[in-house]
């Protein structure tokens, strides 16, 4: 189904859902702080963060189950809530999908999606087979919940919801309570779903990896906040800080401190613009995006304009991970630890000296945190 968007009086696209300038205090504490954002019919947009950030609040005010403090809340233009004018929750026209399937059970699955329908009950019936036959359901029609798998119930749960045709979907982690052989399938299936649908999706998650595969758009939360936001390859490629990095891989942490624009570290000079002479950094790469190479007798690699200067280390340890190795070492110049991953197999003995250079294109160079 192609996405209905509505348009305002000079022809340009109106968000299926805006959220602006949101904000809920409990106790004191603000725990979603100034949340602004949008969703166009048809994209999938992630709330990402650790737990506690106020992701599932966020939800929760859209949704209309709870009250927000401050801020308004639009769907395709118009305004739903404020902080003294409330359009009910069942009114909204959004559908719900939450950890705990919530199905009933005592109800068949065809009973389950067409719960809340209107209309005759042949057009219930063609709308719960059609919904049945996009999560390849149909031959459970009549089954109920309990002789289901997680992943069923996870299917009949999204049909359910997307029954009325909401114009919105907000989902709150509802992957979590799958086993991981399933995840990747059923958020697959959900996410080619959804599309047909052309609901404007919110999705809120802790998980990363969960984020990049489904989401149009990220919005990357922290302390009630959203800290950054764009498309998934901005967000991993083009962090905003050393914490935005590390949410999304390990990370190793190289320090230096600022002079003439320039840091100087035992992988050569890196740029650091704009940040005051005496300022000390920290330069950030993930473990990918090192290098190994042979000891040549007590020598390393040439050094290159791409790869630096290289460093000596010490294998502490090596694990094969399924596609690829962890690799740690110990670095010569002062102690540390670095980590590198290499695909596939490669497991040097504890104690082996290797050299390692670092991509200067794939680091990134912050203010060191206090």
């Amino acid at each position: 189904m192609a996405p209905d968007t509505a348009r305002d009086a000079a022809g340009t696209p109106v968000p299926r859902l805006e959220v602006r300038n949101l904000r809920r205090v409990f106790d004191g504490r603000a725990v979603v702080d100034d949340v602004s954002l949008r969703v166009m019919p048809g994209q999938v947009t992630c709330l990402l963060g650790p737990s506690g950030c106020g992701k599932s609040t966020t939800l929760r005010m859209i949704a209309g189950v709870e009250m927000q403090d401050a801020g308004e809340i639009h769907v395709d233009g118009r305004l739903i809530c404020d902080t003294t004018f409330r359009v009910p929750p069942e009114r909204r026209n959004i559908g719900l999908m939450f950890q705990d399937f919530a199905l009933f059970p005592h109800l068949s699955v065809a009973e389950n999606v067409a719960f809340g329908l209107k209309g005759s009950k042949a057009e219930k019936r063609a709308r719960v087979e059609q919904l049945l036959g996009e999560v390849g359901l149909n031959r459970f029609i009549e089954s109920y919940p309990h002789e289901l798998s997680g992943g069923e119930q996870q299917r009949v749960a999204l049909s359910r919801a997307l029954a009325p045709r909401p114009g919105i979907m907000l989902m709150d982690e509802p992957f979590s309570g799958l086993d991981n052989r399933l995840r990747d399938e059923i958020r697959d299936l959900t996410l080619d779903v959804l599309k047909k649908e052309g609901a404007a999706v919110l999705l809120v998650t802790h998980e990363p990896e969960e984020a990049m595969r489904m989401a149009d758009e990220i919005a990357l939360m922290r302390d009630g906040r959203i800290v950054q936001q764009g498309a998934p390859y901005n967000i991993y490629n083009a962090p905003i800080d050393r914490a935005a990095v590390g949410f999304f891989s390990d990370i190793n942490v190289i320090k230096g401190k600022v002079q003439g624009a320039l840091t100087d570290t035992p992988f050569g000079q890196f740029l650091a613009p704009g940040v005051p002479d005496g300022q000390e950094v920290e330069i950030v790469i993930r473990p990918q995006h090192l290098k190994i190479d042979f000891d040549r007798g007590g020598r390393g690699p040439d050094p290159t304009p791409q790869d630096g200067v290289p460093a000596r280390g010490v294998v502490q340890r090596a694990r094969f991970m399924g596609s690829e190795s962890l690799v740690e070492f110990r670095m010569d110049f002062d102690g540390s630890i670095l980590k590198v991953t290499v695909p596939n197999v490669f497991l040097p003995s504890p104690g082996k000296a290797l050299w390692l250079t670092i991509r200067r294109d794939r680091c990134f160079v912050f203010p060191a945190e206090a």
